[in-house]
């Protein structure tokens, strides 16, 4: 067991290295949610006044949506870099090498993990200098991480998996694009659940992106319900296990057909 962390650790050392050497791409995956939080954010200010939102400010309650909005579209194209290494050669390199199946795998998702994680307290910094309101402190904003992070994992793990399924770039980007605006749009991201259609809000209800807003928002309020933090947290979490577990069958499946 202890031999197979330290491998996934050097395996995502490896990926944080190559993150490192491109230090554009991490400013560049900043600038929407900046767009979102000030652009969205100023033009839609006064929507607050519809009532429900647990807040008088716009801001504070777009913030865990852009957080966790952020962790989703990121994770989403991790399977492009597994496609990436499959076609370089890299992937089966690897499969000479005594080199444990599942840190192949979990090094890609750390990896992400990590990244999503700096760049949610990033997000949840700019929105403090921006103006908004964290009544939960320090102990809600790690909660709402944590949760963008467990998303993270889930699609992280999926999508690796559908890399190695497809191996085509253009159905990961097709997938990808079909699903990404209605799992923002049917959640609560940008509008609060009392102002939403019926139907949407019992769609929402099943997406796990609303999973880690709802977390994410009433750990941060002044009067946080733990009870629904940890519903929402646990489902999330048994999701990305079962995300890794699948992700790791999908590339032993893999593994014997090369």
């Amino acid at each position: 067991m202890s031999t197979a962390v330290t491998q996934t650790w050097y395996m995502t050392q490896r990926q944080l290295m190559v993150f490192a050497r491109q230090p554009a791409y991490a400013i560049i995956t900043l600038v929407q949610p900046v767009i979102w939080l000030f652009l969205f954010g100023s033009l839609f200010r006064k929507v607050v006044e519809l009532g429900g939102f647990g807040t008088g400010s716009y801001l504070d309650y777009l913030v865990p949506g852009v957080v966790v909005m952020s962790a989703l579209s990121s994770n989403m194209w991790a399977g492009m870099g597994t496609l990436e290494e499959i076609q370089r050669g890299t992937l089966d390199r690897f499969l000479t090498t005594p080199v444990s199946r599942a840190a192949l795998m979990n090094g890609n998702v750390v990896n992400n993990g990590l990244v999503t994680a700096a760049q949610s307290v990033i997000i949840v910094l700019l929105g403090l200098l921006g103006g908004a309101d964290y009544p939960g402190g320090i102990g809600g904003i790690a909660v709402l991480v944590v949760a963008s992070v467990l998303l993270g994992t889930v699609f992280g793990a999926l999508s690796n998996a559908l890399g190695m399924m497809v191996r085509e770039r253009e159905s990961i980007i097709g997938i990808n694009t079909f699903l990404l605006l209605p799992l923002t749009f049917l959640s609560s991201a940008f509008m609060a659940p009392s102002q939403m259609p019926s139907w949407m809000r019992h769609v929402a209800d099943f997406n796990p992106l609303n999973w880690a807003m709802v977390a994410g928002r009433s750990a941060m309020s002044e009067q946080p319900d733990w009870g629904v933090v940890l519903g929402r947290g646990g489902a999330l979490l048994a999701l990305a296990v079962a995300a890794v577990w699948l992700s790791i069958r999908t590339f032993r499946s893999y593994q014997r057909s090369v």
